[in-house]
């Protein structure tokens, strides 16, 4: 999918083997696993992420409905530390894995990952610490102070795993202590105080993460503060400021600070296990992927990635290549089409979903990608009306096909707006129900506040706006929902116009 701006050669060129691979396709309830790996190894995997799962929502006292098929996670496992560096980059050479969270499906990169028994990897623990983002975004519409959603992605990414299926949450994040002993000192006020420069706070790296790790375990533990946490976020999102809400919730911060520097000192610190029969997996599916999808494996992971026009144009030349080696599998064909589309084809991508879709109804991808390019060609046809009734068929049929993937409902309401014309209820309902559907979207989040302004819904775009600026990652759409809720203090009118320079939110892709 074309939306990140990544150059790069053929993945073919750094993934030694890649076209002997035996690669394994791993389906649960909540992620479907890609992996060049012995099938106990992914079995095994794909076992341990389900009980983190289960633990994460057991640990917050939450509930969640059963995501549908294309809500899922998709996990990507290179082979290697080598293969992940040239997919990254050389800006992003030092990253140990990335995850992406979007309405068009969250993806997450790693190398290989050794599931055995106790503490986790540097690679799998990153993936932990993302997909706790993921949940911690899914399960609570308000929005978190960076420290908070920091440490608790901390927290829960310092998990273990037993080998008689129980899971610990809130062991020592050992790739954090260095930070905490060696690095420049941070005290509790600089964490919880918003009205600071956040930029200096983060700029402080590892020790910001190992703080606010630390901080949020105390909080949770320490049996004397019980119940403070859930107090200060109660304040927060009944619109008490931060600095405030945390004075109100534990009490003189200096204090604190130094009950947290004398918890930092503890030779030990709890944890909690929890049993194996509270945290079942459910049904895991492994099979081999076909000859054709193994082949296409580098093409759908640089896809997945994102490319650039360079890139794109390189990928699509491979992309037709393997397709001409197996031009009856469905699966090559909607990987086909988005190559095709990611390099600028539109007829090429429509003709190729097109063919994946004669021989299997069910490529949910074929769908989406024909979607995307005859939205495209839309913006440029003499008949508008007439070209997007066309560009929404395929997003229509993956709405019968799958009733709860957030694109059909993303993509009716954009065939109104990008034509200039009103959305009906309808429309603006749907795009409500799509973010109930990803709620970890952030593009999404600002077009649908965009569209609550214009009808004057100030306080409900408010809600929507709090969990995108306070997003520690969330760039410059964080930077724009902090300046549209600081143009809705001043003008609480507001319905949008004018809004803030800023790039604009790659909604759903």
């Amino acid at each position: 999918m074309r939306w990140a701006c990544l150059a790069g050669s053929l993945m073919l060129l750094f993934w030694p083997g890649a076209g002997q691979a035996k690669w394994l396709r791993a389906s649960s309830a909540h992620f479907v696993i890609y992996a060049d790996d012995a099938e106990r190894n992914v079995r095994r995997f794909s076992d341990q992420l389900e009980r983190y799962h289960a633990a994460v929502l057991l640990m917050s006292g939450r509930k969640e409905a059963p995501p549908s098929p294309s809500n899922r996670v998709a996990v990507y496992v290179l082979p290697t530390s080598t293969a992940l560096r040239n997919l990254f980059g050389p800006e992003n050479k030092n990253y140990a894995g990335r995850y992406m969270a979007r309405a068009a499906g969250s993806v997450a990169f790693l190398s290989a990952v050794s599931p055995g028994k106790g503490k986790v990897d540097f690679s799998m623990a990153v993936l932990l610490h993302e997909y706790a983002h993921h949940l911690m975004h899914s399960l609570s519409g308000q929005p978190m102070p960076r420290w908070m959603s920091e440490g608790g992605a901390e927290f829960y990414a310092a998990s273990s795993f037993g080998g008689d299926g129980s899971v610990t949450l809130g062991g020592t994040a050992w790739y954090r202590v260095g930070g905490l002993l060696y690095g420049p000192g941070l005290r509790v006020e600089e964490l919880l105080d918003d009205r600071r420069d956040q930029e200096k706070t983060l700029a402080k790296g590892n020790v910001f993460y190992g703080r606010s790790w630390l901080l949020f375990h105390y909080l949770s533990f320490d049996q004397a503060r019980k119940g403070q946490l859930a107090k200060y976020l109660a304040l927060l999102a009944g619109g008490t400021a931060a600095r405030p809400a945390a004075e109100q919730a534990f009490g003189d911060l200096a204090s604190l600070n130094r009950d947290l520097d004398s918890y930092q000192k503890r030779t030990r610190i709890d944890a909690v296990r929890l049993p194996p029969d509270l945290l079942s997996p459910g049904a895991i599916d492994v099979r081999p992927l076909g000859p054709g999808e193994a082949a296409m494996m580098p093409v759908r992971v640089r896809s997945a990635y994102g490319v650039d026009a360079a890139g794109a144009k390189a990928l699509v030349a491979e992309a037709r290549a393997i397709a001409a080696r197996f031009p009856a599998d469905p699966a090559v064909l909607s990987a086909l089409a988005e190559a095709e589309y990611d390099a600028g084809n539109d007829k090429e991508a429509i003709a190729a979903a097109d063919a994946a879709l004669a021989v299997d109804p069910a490529q949910v991808n074929a769908y989406v990608q024909k979607g995307y390019a005859l939205f495209r060609r839309a913006e440029s046809a003499d008949d508008r009306a007439a070209a997007y009734a066309l560009a929404r068929a395929p997003f229509i049929a993956l709405n019968r096909l799958e009733n709860d993937h957030p694109l059909p409902l993303i993509y009716f309401y954009r065939s109104y707006v990008d034509q200039g014309l009103p959305p009906p209820p309808l429309a603006l309902a749907g795009l409500v129900r799509a973010l109930e559907l990803a709620p970890f979207d952030d593009g999404l989040r600002m077009t649908l506040a965009s569209a609550l302004l214009a009808g004057k819904r100030q306080a409900d775009a408010r809600i929507v706006l709090g969990p995108v600026a306070y997003d520690p990652h969330g760039g410059e759409l964080a930077e724009q929902a902090r300046k549209m809720l600081a143009r809705l203090d001043r003008e609480p009118g507001w319905t949008g116009e004018d809004p803030p320079e800023t790039a604009e939110p790659a909604t759903a892709q």
